[in-house]
C-alpha cells in the first residue's frame, strides 16, 4: 500500500471513529457537560487571578490585560485539540503496560498507536476545552481591534496545528516510558502540569524556567511564540517552531517504537 493510500485509509478510519464518538456524546451528554463545566470553572479561576493581577499594575512584562487573555485563550486551542485525539495516552502511562492489557492493541490491523488513540477521539474535556480556548480568544481579539495580515490569517491555524502535534509528542514520549518503567504516569503528570505555564507571558519566569519551557519541554511553542507574532508580530522564533516541532515528533515515534519492540506482558 502507498504512503498515499494508507494516509486516505487513516483518514477514513478517524472520520468513522469520530464519528461513533459524536454518536456517544449525544447519548451520554452529562458527560460532556461535567467535563466541559470542570474546565470552565478553572478558566473561570484563571481568568480571575489575571484579572486581581491587573487591578494592581496596568501591565506585566510589556502585557496588557487582553493581550495576556488572549495568550490564555490561544494556549487552550492546541491543548484542546491534543486532548481530543490523544487523551488515551494516560491509560497507557497508568495501567496498559502494567496489567499487560496492550497486546490488544498488536493485533489489530492498523498501527498500535493509532488503535490506541482511538479508543477515545473526541474526549468531552477536549471539546469543551477548545471552545472556551475559541470564545475568550476571540473575546480578547475583539477588545484589542486585532487586525491579523494575510500572512497571519493563513499561518494561525498552522500554529494552532503545530502547538498540538507538540503536546500530542510530549504526551507520546512520557506515556511510551511505561514500557520501561511499567508505569510512567507520574512522569507524564509532572510534565502536563508544566504546561500550565503556556498560558502566561514566558517574560515573568526565571531565565531558567524559559529555557526549560522553551527547549527541553518546549510549551512555549504551543502559545506563547505564535501569540506574540499574532499580537506582535514577533518572528525571531517563529522558525523555530517548525523545526522544534518536526524534531519533537521524530524522537516522540522513535522512542514509542522502541518501546514497542521491546514490549512483553508483565501481567497484574
Amino acid at each position: 500500500m502507498t504512503p498515499l493510500a494508507t494516509a486516505a485509509r487513516y483518514a477514513r478510519l478517524t472520520w468513522h471513529l469520530s464519528a461513533v464518538s459524536v454518536h456517544r456524546l449525544t447519548e451520554y451528554r452529562m458527560d460532556f457537560l461535567l467535563g466541559a463545566g470542570g474546565l470552565l470553572l478553572r478558566v473561570i479561576c484563571q481568568i480571575a487571578v489575571i484579572d486581581m493581577v491587573f487591578r494592581q499594575v496596568p501591565r506585566i512584562a510589556g502585557w496588557h490585560y487582553h493581550e495576556v487573555l488572549f495568550l490564555l485563550g490561544f494556549s487552550l486551542l492546541p491543548r484542546g485539540l491534543d486532548r481530543m485525539f490523544t487523551d488515551q495516552l494516560w491509560i497507557l502511562a497508568r495501567k496498559l503496560v502494567q496489567n499487560g492489557e496492550f497486546f490488544r492493541y498488536l493485533i489489530r490491523p492498523v498501527h498500535p498507536l493509532f488503535s490506541l488513540l482511538s479508543e477515545r477521539f473526541l474526549y468531552p474535556d477536549g471539546v469543551g476545552e477548545l471552545l472556551t480556548g475559541a470564545a475568550l480568544t476571540w473575546y480578547a481579539a475583539e477588545h484589542l481591534d486585532l487586525s491579523l495580515s494575510a500572512a497571519q490569517w493563513l499561518l494561525a491555524p498552522l500554529l494552532v496545528l503545530c502547538g498540538t502535534l507538540i503536546l500530542a509528542a510530549l504526551k507520546t514520549l512520557f506515556a511510551s516510558l511505561a514500557f520501561w518503567t511499567t508505569s510512567s504516569f507520574p512522569a507524564l503528570y509532572a510534565a502536563n502540569q508544566l504546561g500550565d505555564f503556556s498560558g502566561y507571558p514566558l517574560d515573568l519566569y526565571h531565565p531558567s524556567l524559559r529555557w526549560l519551557l522553551t527547549w527541553l519541554l518546549p510549551y512555549a511553542f504551543t502559545a506563547y511564540v505564535p501569540a506574540s507574532y499574532l499580537l506582535h508580530g514577533h518572528t525571531a522564533m517563529l522558525p523555530w517552531l517548525f523545526v522544534v516541532t518536526a524534531g519533537l515528533v521524530m524522537l516522540a515515534l522513535v522512542v514509542w517504537h522502541r518501546g514497542v519492540d521491546r514490549y512483553e506482558m508483565t501481567g497484574s
